[in-house]
């Protein structure tokens, strides 16, 4: 019997002590207790060297200089003293002019390779990007993607492309409050009052019919919400013309994946859920297509594009005002990251889990799925073959943001701070 109490004594203290050790995550199972909120992200920056980048000694850069060369042409007609973004440790326009205006001396056309990593490898210095100091972040693709359409609603054209709308407001909480500095509320005026924006659902069902918003009419609503998660593409007219438009505006709700939809309805799986697979189950299924897009609240507005004469082959517009160079532009976060920055990039090819993407990337654009400091999304082109690769490409991977030689960007955010 005093062996009995014995053990079971022993047994009690320990029982007792797990509970003690764990009792946060037992009280959140329970119930009882408060699940911890997740850290607020926060762009961590590491001092690295190009020996650490793997793969930058075979990387063709020429197409990044390229793309380089786009964003520098925005950047030098900004004062020297203006911020490159929205964090001080990137520096000054003025810190990056002296290598802008190297890079535009360049000719891309007859450059040989290994002098265009030349040029990046002794202008910069590397960083590994990091959230919280995790440098693991999730790496996605888009296109540019090809739409029929006609300039009026007439036979199979019944889905609108919009305009944006003129009665949206745009709230920047941070003139309010500085913990909420980056974040901005869409909304529109009821009265002396704001309230969100329509949402998909609305807008689809005439919210914003019979005020001359419509810019061109396309024959396949699938196309048409494709077109906005890819944030540009071209609309070929019956006469053969091509109409080639880009991101205006979103009205304000936050995206949501209908892949995450699919997988909870039981239609696909983690496994086979891609562009392809939904794209397909949306035509597969029209009674219930308009159900599940709705799903995602977000709508995006759009506006007519230019072709530059000097570049008429050259990608849609991005974020920054500049054209996009196909697997060479990558969407970032702009709340973390400054657009025109070179960013080194490692992570698994889309079509093949044993091929690597180890390329060296250019920031100029950003998109409503892309948040977080280690996050990104790049532009693979137009046609078919980058759509195959844009919707099959949900990679885990890093990055390095290249800064110029010159700045230390310790000292930088000391002197800002």
């Amino acid at each position: 019997m005093s062996r009995l109490f014995s053990f079971l004594s022993v047994f009690v203290g320990v029982l007792a002590a797990l509970i003690w050790m764990f009792w946060a995550d037992i009280a959140v199972f329970v119930g009882i207790g408060e699940v911890p909120e997740k850290p607020a992200d926060v762009l961590t920056l590491e001092p690295s060297d190009f020996s650490r980048l793997d793969g930058w000694r075979t990387d063709d850069m020429r197409a990044s200089l390229k793309a380089f060369q786009r964003s520098c042409v925005a950047m030098v007609r900004r004062d020297d003293d203006r911020d490159i973004g929205p964090d001080a440790r990137m520096g000054t326009i003025g810190d990056w002019r002296a290598l802008c205006e190297t890079a535009l001396s360049l000719d891309v056309a007859t450059i040989r390779s290994e002098d265009a990593r030349t040029f990046f490898q002794s202008g910069f210095k590397p960083y590994l990007v990091g959230n919280n100091d995790n440098p693991e972040g999730l790496f996605t693709g888009y296109f540019e993607p090809e739409l029929r359409g006609n300039l009026t609603r007439e036979g199979a054209f019944q889905t609108a492309i919009y305009l944006k709308p003129n009665d949206m407001v745009s709230i920047d909480l941070g003139a309010f409050r500085e913990d909420l500095k980056g974040t901005t509320l869409i909304g529109r005026l009821d009265g002396n009052r704001v309230k969100p924006y329509y949402d998909r659902a609305s807008i689809e069902k005439g919210a914003l019919s019979g005020r001359d918003l419509e810019m061109v009419w396309v024959d396949d609503p699938v196309d048409a919400f494709f077109l906005q998660i890819q944030g540009s593409g071209r609309v070929v007219l019956p006469d053969g013309s091509v109409l080639r438009i880009g991101y205006a505006a979103t009205n304000g709700h936050p995206y949501f994946a209908i892949g995450r939809e699919l997988i909870a309805r039981g239609e696909l799986t983690r496994e086979t859920v891609s562009l392809q697979t939904i794209r397909q189950w949306l035509s597969d299924h029209p009674d219930q297509a308009d159900d599940v897009m709705n799903t995602n609240a977000s709508f995006v507005f759009f506006h007519p594009l230019t072709t530059d004469p000097n570049d008429p082959d050259a990608g849609p517009l991005g974020s920054q005002g500049v054209a996009l160079e196909p697997g060479r532009s990558l969407a970032v976060d702009r709340r973390f990251h400054a657009m025109g920055v070179p960013i080194w990039l490692e992570t698994d090819d889309a079509m093949n889990a044993d091929a690597r993407f180890h390329h060296l990337m250019v920031a100029q654009d950003t998109g409503g799925a892309i948040r977080g400091p280690v996050r990104g999304d790049i532009f693979f082109g137009p046609g078919e073959d980058a759509a195959l690769h844009a919707g099959h490409m949900n990679r885990k991977g890093r990055k390095f943001i290249l800064l110029p030689a010159s700045i230390d960007p310790i000292k930088l955010a000391e002197v800002k701070s």
